[in-house]
């Protein structure tokens, strides 16, 4: 299929940050093959979407959340991190099973694909679910089954999760035109063993999987390491050799000026959840510190259950003002390093020089927003615009792959009523 985007602003998100007005973007199968403003190339025979008064960026990229915990949203609110955790959520997990967390996954990916999200970074269970979720609805991500266990063994050869971790990894990395692709996901340094965690580090290595995990999310998180282990968990990490593989760690808010350097020497993504972390009353990572130092900081929404949305846009505009609030410096964390965490920077994380931008030959993950709205009037600055001003709503159209997955209120691959049926039945017997 090729598409021409007639006459839209684009915000190519590219190094030179570039706004092109009047602009013509083409796309060919699952490729951006044209950007400019003379008569388009390579346009003929194209569908023509008409641009005017719309803005044309790239898809957003959720750096960290668990799509089915949707499932579990407005249930467990005004609670502390870890009574809502371990007195809530796992509890009502216990109760899910597989089809559960595949209309939890697509209800989910509805969600993210009406405001504007292409691609996210999942960490959960029942991992085939998910993936069979996000191979029919057309959306990307990048998924990892969460294990755990705080057993002090050296053999975790028959570990259940662990096990689970290497199959999905062999069965679904780089299926679904390479859409989906794999990752081992340790929990966190108080859910796993040191040991536990080491045999997560060595099949990952083995299998050439990056890790996904939480990081230092938690003053309790903080504390309850110095006085277990006698470092922080970021050097616990460090020193079991974690960071040694691609790892995009989630949170980060309590790292030390001495972490943030380990981070960074080990080129660690960090996925910042501003809104999860207010409502929890986690706390507030040092970001500014971290961009400063040089590490890749990405924006997430972690799941639905502690945000409670999953809305790109309003991380966006959280993390451009919490460090401003804070820190009383209207300097820190501008609209353009905030976008540049929801797009650019979630490409560099998973490792792809293909998404994030509009240029010729990036994978054509586009999303496009009504700009005739109120709220976006006078359009003075558009990368302000973004980050301070625009809603989820006025996304109109969201494209991932060179497909149109999601337009004027439509989902093109999801059945909606379907799954707010299904979702309405699991949430009786698993909340009762």
């Amino acid at each position: 299929m090729k598409y021409l985007f007639r006459n839209a602003m684009v915000i190519t998100m590219n190094s030179e940050m570039e706004i092109l007005e009047n602009c013509d973007v083409v796309v060919k199968d699952d490729r951006i093959v044209y950007v400019g403003k003379a008569k388009p190339e390579n346009a003929e025979h194209s569908k023509v979407i008409d641009c005017t008064r719309k803005l044309l960026m790239p898809g957003l990229i959720n750096g960290h959340t668990h799509v089915p915990m949707t499932l579990l949203r407005n249930y467990a609110d005004d609670k502390e991190l870890q009574t809502w955790l371990f007195d809530y959520i796992f509890p009502a997990e216990e109760k899910l099973e597989g089809r559960d967390v595949y209309y939890g996954s697509l209800l989910g990916i509805m969600e993210m694909l009406a405001s504007g999200t292409t691609c996210f970074i999942d960490m959960y269970f029942f991992m085939d679910d998910i993936a069979e979720a996000v191979e029919k609805s057309g959306i990307r991500a990048h998924l990892s089954r969460g294990v755990s266990t705080n057993d002090r063994g050296s053999d975790f050869s028959d570990h259940k999760g662990l096990n689970e971790s290497i199959e999905f990894y062999k069965k679904w990395n780089g299926v679904a035109c390479g859409r989906i692709t794999g990752a081992f996901g340790p929990h966190a340094i108080y859910t796993c063993s040191p040991e536990f965690l080491k045999a997560v580090r060595n099949a990952a290595e083995k299998l050439g999987a990056p890790i996904h995990v939480h990081l230092d999310e938690t003053r309790t998180e903080h504390e309850d390491s110095l006085r277990n282990f006698g470092k922080t968990p970021a050097k616990h990490l460090y020193d079991l050799g974690l960071f040694d593989l691609k790892t995009i760690a989630a949170h980060c808010v309590w790292v030390t000026p001495d972490d943030i350097a380990l981070l960074r020497e080990k080129d660690v993504t960090v996925a910042h959840n501003p809104g999860s972390n207010l409502k929890l009353a986690s706390g507030i990572a040092p970001v500014p510190e971290m961009i400063e130092a040089g590490v890749n900081v990405i924006l997430g929404t972690d799941g639905a259950s502690s945000n409670n949305n999953l809305n790109m846009f309003e991380e966006i505009n959280l993390a451009a003002l919490i460090q401003k609030g804070v820190k009383l410096d209207p300097l820190l964390v501008n609209a353009q390093e905030a976008l540049k965490m929801a797009t650019v920077n979630g490409g560099k994380a998973l490792g792809r020089k293909d998404l994030g931008s509009i240029k010729p030959g990036n994978k054509a993950d586009l999303i496009l927003l009504d700009l005739d709205k109120p709220h976006m009037n006078p359009l003075n600055k558009p990368c302000s615009a973004l980050a301070y001003s625009a809603q989820a709503a006025d996304v109109c159209l969201t494209m991932v792959d060179g497909r149109i997955l999601y337009r004027d209120g439509e989902f093109k691959t999801i059945d909606q009523e379907k799954v707010y049926y299904q979702i309405q039945k699991i949430c009786r017997r698993i909340l009762n």
